[in-house]
């Protein structure tokens, strides 16, 4: 079974990418699950119902999000009414919608998705630890294959929750710092790792922000708007080859591609 996290996708250049690129790859590559972080394809911050949808309509199978869920308020009826879009998992069991689904294959077996914030240099959450525990204790004795998406800003925290979850999930794939890093690896006990599986958006950028609005605001501490970028749209994410049988990692490998070899179909 193969299965791609695309990371995290970044206002209408994310988007339009997104939509070039899911149909082909998912022939190219024989892929049998695309999932896709969408936290900031609003725009740069959140998701809305209509861009939720377009997503999905363009072949991404399940969407995850992150510390800007709720920053698009109109999300939270799609967030409680749909069962492929979840928000993390360590948030208040008040808070609305599921931190983990079930998305089915092309050969009727499911696969566990859950989303997971992490606490080094975030917001104030509950255990991560904890909180993929219970979401793990949840899933279905017959589910084997298990992707968590963690959203977190510290590789330290990212590597304990790997090594945490080894042997346990089938990946442990990171996404927020909009940097793809160079760490991709299965761990003894046949989970897939990397810190952060990179961005979706302009490059041409900072984190997907126009260059001189945040230089400006960062050296004068005079407030501009962070627009989000255009040029250079690369698609990144990650490929992981599972054994659907036992649920263990059998390859992994970084994704790239530019929006020139999106257009010609590469």
């Amino acid at each position: 079974m193969r299965i791609l996290l695309i990371g995290d996708i970044v206002g209408e250049p994310g988007r339009r990418i997104v939509q070039q690129c899911v149909p082909v790859l998912r022939e190219q590559r024989s892929l049998d699950l695309v999932i896709a972080n969408a936290e900031n394809a609003a725009a740069g911050s959140g998701v809305t119902p209509a861009i939720y949808q377009a997503l999905i309509d363009a072949g991404v199978d399940g969407i995850t999000l992150g510390d800007h869920v709720y920053r698009k308020k109109e999300i939270g009826k799609t967030l409680e009414k749909q069962p492929n879009i979840i928000r993390p998992a360590n948030f208040p069991a008040s808070a609305p919608g599921s931190g983990s689904m079930l998305l089915p294959t092309k050969n009727g077996a499911a696969v566990g998705v859950f989303s997971l914030l992490g606490r080094v240099f975030m917001r104030p959450v509950d255990c991560p630890f904890t909180a993929a525990d219970r979401v793990l204790s949840e899933f279905p004795d017959d589910v084997h294959v298990r992707i968590l998406d963690f959203h977190a800003e510290a590789t330290s925290d990212m590597q304990v929750m790997g090594r945490y979850l080894d042997g346990r999930v089938s990946a442990v794939l990171g996404t927020h710092t909009h940097v793809a890093t160079a760490d991709e690896q299965i761990f003894s006990g046949g989970t897939a790792f990397q810190c952060d599986v990179g961005m979706t958006g302009p490059h041409l950028s900072i984190l997907g922000r126009r260059i001189d609005r945040v230089v400006e605001t960062t050296i004068r501490f005079w407030p501009t708007p962070f627009d989000v970028a255009s040029e250079d749209v690369r698609l990144h994410g990650t490929i992981v080859e599972v054994d659907p049988a036992r649920g263990c990692a059998l390859s992994i490998e970084r994704l790239a591609v530019t929006e020139k070899a999106a257009r010609e179909g590469a």
